[in-house]
């Protein structure tokens, strides 16, 4: 071998004779690898790492090639080349072998690389060793440290599923149905709350795993989650003996489902325990201590869940309490019409929200239906909600016109010390005629539903929500009149049940109106299914429906009546009035007279009305008798008795009566008290 340069690293003359002890206790083989002669000089143990016999090595690297895959030698070869001509003083690699029964080893070596005066390497000296071993004890803790943080994961996701969690049963689903109790390892879980001083078991474990009797038990009975409720403190069961040992009265009920270990976790909040959790494991024999604190911690989330949804609950229930109690405790039964209502609560915990509906029997076999949302989801929402729906229902019994109502309701919300509006829309149905007066506050369309199940909109021109038009000074709100045939349905509903996430109104529309096309002809269950549509939707906001059919029409009675307010000033009440005189003229079989009727109460309506103060009382009826009569009545305040006369000479006033006397069979007038009433009456003809 070439001269040897002296360095820290040298080794003695007549190396490799006498091997470095230190080196061959630790189980290393060196070498010396002569740059300029190309030789290199293994030891014992350098030969053994590459399984080699000494006469199988003539100190040349080509002889080591059998030992060496192609891929790894061209490795080395190409790692040597850059030390060397990068001027470092060492290299290392791990790089495998062959050995002769053509197992693969992992071998390691270290290189350091001596120079002369002028920076040429001239010598290699360093050491090889097996480090298959070393390398499966690091693939080893890399795979503890990875399933270390994969458990970790899986408790900071549960933990996050758990956050959006608003009941306990949701808290039970999230660990139930998560995949985190799968990837922990536990087979199934149990889980106690406590109530009234005892453990009420409200999860158990896999399908037919129930003890009986465990459904309520006490805190100081001898079962595992008694335990960690006493004591505050988890308990890990090893094994099945020590479940058997520590716990025999619960043991022999379980013993079946093959449980290895278990592990009680109690549910602390506030420093209070609020219930237990347990998990079983089919599969597993004791635990780490990172698996310990790992179910510590995940105990920890599931009782602040617990909590939180328990107080959400709490809060739901109450404020769907108070909610319901503002509503109608009853629907009034109405001659002529079957109605359906329903409300179905936001689910949002304590939110309320202001959604409301209202049916109002009124005179002469009319009903007012009446749908509505206070804007927002708070207590102040519900409290305005309460009183909109008194005034309401107060103004409708006074008689006001639809119009009136809704203006008079918009002028008290607006007086309210509140900042808040409500849609609404008020239906005045007069059932034995079918007429439907109808107005709208910034609401969205009704519905009818015809005999054959077709669904259609109720065209309505709508005015500004209340509030707002008083606000505004729009309190003109225009009165659609429409008929409600025998065996049709309104369908009265608030905006939660046409509201789609992540899509328009025009959209839930369409939803509704297919739900409803192919909904039940019973109308208890068509109004169920109207809200099922919303909960599977996952709608979030409240939701009223209303819905009204008017019963299948029956023959005209002798003494049919109608009656209606009409207010001075009011064109709608007066054109409200006359499509209703029309339609009761239909309704009781005098079709042919309906224009004559009409044209002559409608002077007699607006004589009243220009010659008096205050409104006049319209009524229709029927009187029985030899000969069937149809009579126009129209009462007002005033004593004054108006008679025939002819019209002026601008011709625009003073015929009123010369009309009526022509058109109806007889008229006359009739004191009232205070005022009189001006009659009109028409012989009804007789029917084949």
């Amino acid at each position: 071998m070439g001269d040897r340069v002296a360095g820290a690293l040298s080794l003695p003359d007549d190396w490799p004779a006498h091997p470095d002890l230190s080196l061959a206790l630790n189980r290393m083989g060196s070498f010396d690898w002569d740059l300029d002669s190309g030789l290199m000089h293994m030891d014992r143990p350098a030969l053994d790492v590459f399984d080699l016999r000494a006469d199988e090595y003539d100190n040349r690297p080509e002889s080591l090639s059998p030992r060496v895959p192609p891929d790894e030698r061209v490795r080395l070869d190409a790692l040597v080349s850059q030390a060397l001509k990068s001027g470092e003083s060492n290299y290392g690699a791990y790089f495998r072998i062959l050995r002769r029964d053509d197992t693969m080893r992992w071998t390691h070596t270290q290189g350091f690389i001596r120079r002369d005066e002028t920076g040429r390497p001239r010598r290699i000296i360093g050491i090889v060793r097996d480090a298959t071993q070393e390398l499966a004890d690091s693939t080893v803790r890399h795979e503890q440290d990875e399933e270390r943080r994969r458990r970790t994961r899986l408790v900071e996701g549960a933990t996050a599923a758990l956050a959006h969690a608003r009941t306990v049963r949701d808290v039970i689903d999230v660990l139930k149905h998560s995949q985190g109790l799968v990837l922990l390892g536990a087979t199934s879980l149990v889980m106690g709350l406590i109530e009234a001083g005892r453990i009420h078991l409200v999860a158990d474990g896999p399908e037919g795993a129930f003890v009986p009797g465990t459904r309520y038990t006490r805190t100081d009975e001898p079962y595992p989650m008694s335990e960690v409720v006493r004591t505050l403190a988890p308990r890990f069961i090893e094994s099945a003996e020590d479940f058997a040992t520590s716990y025999p009265i619960l043991w022999p009920h379980i013993s079946d489902l093959g449980i290895t270990s278990a592990a009680y976790l109690p549910l602390i909040a506030q420093a209070r325990p609020i219930g237990a959790l347990g998990l079983l494991y089919g599969d597993k024999d004791g635990f780490t201590g990172d698996e310990r604190n790992l179910l510590v911690a995940l105990g920890s989330s599931i009782a602040q869940s617990l909590q939180r949804a328990m107080l959400y609950e709490q809060e739901h229930d109450l404020a769907e309490g108070l909610q319901r109690a503002m509503l109608p405790r009853r629907v009034p039964d109405v001659p002529g019409a079957q109605i359906a209502v329903r409300y179905r609560s936001a689910r949002l915990g304590r939110d309320i929200g202001g959604d409301w509906y209202d049916v109002i029997p009124l005179p002469g076999g009319r009903v007012g239906a009446v749908i509505g949302d206070v804007q927002g989801h708070d207590t102040d929402a519900a409290a305005v909600m309460g009183q909109l729906r008194i005034v309401l229902r107060a103004y409708a019994a006074e008689g006001h016109s639809p119009a009136t109502v809704m203006a008079r309701a918009s002028v008290f919300l607006h007086e309210l010390d509140t900042d808040r509006f409500a849609t609404c829309t008020y239906a005045e149905v007069d059932l034995t005629t079918g007429v439907v007066q109808l107005v709208r506050a910034g609401h969205v369309e009704p519905l009818v539903r015809d005999v054959d199940g077709s669904c259609r909109r109720l065209p309505a021109e709508g005015g500004l929500p209340l509030g707002l038009s008083a606000e505004f000074g729009r309190l003109e709100y225009p009165v659609g009149t429409v008929e409600l045939d025998p065996g049709q349905t309104m369908v009265l509903y608030t905006d939660g049940l046409v509201e789609l996430p992540g899509a328009d109104l025009d959209e839930g529309m369409r939803l509704l109106t297919s739900v409803i096309r192919g909904g039940s002809q019973d109308l208890q269950k068509l109004a169920d299914q109207l809200c099922e549509t919303v909960d599977e939707r996952g709608g979030e906001d409240d939701v009223a429906v209303l819905l009204l059919r008017r019963k299948a029409a029956h023959a005209p009675q002798p003494g049919g009546r109608l009656q209606q307010h009409v207010a001075q000033n009011d064109p709608e009440a007066l054109s409200s009035a006359r499509h209703m005189i029309r339609a009761a003229v239909r309704a009781w079989g005098t079709k042919d007279l309906a224009d004559e009727v009409e044209l002559a109460a409608d002077e007699l309506i607006t004589n009243a009305l220009m010659h008096t103060d205050g409104g006049a009382i319209v009524t229709v009826r029927v009187l029985a008798g030899p000969e069937r009569r149809l009579r126009v009545d129209v009462e007002d305040r005033s004593s004054a008795l108006p008679r025939p006369r002819d019209a002026g000479e601008s011709g625009v006033s003073g015929r009123g009566l010369l009309v009526v006397d022509r058109l109806a069979d007889a008229w006359g007038v009739e004191s009232r008290g205070s005022g009189k009433c001006v009659w009109c009456e028409f012989i009804v003809p007789g029917r084949e």
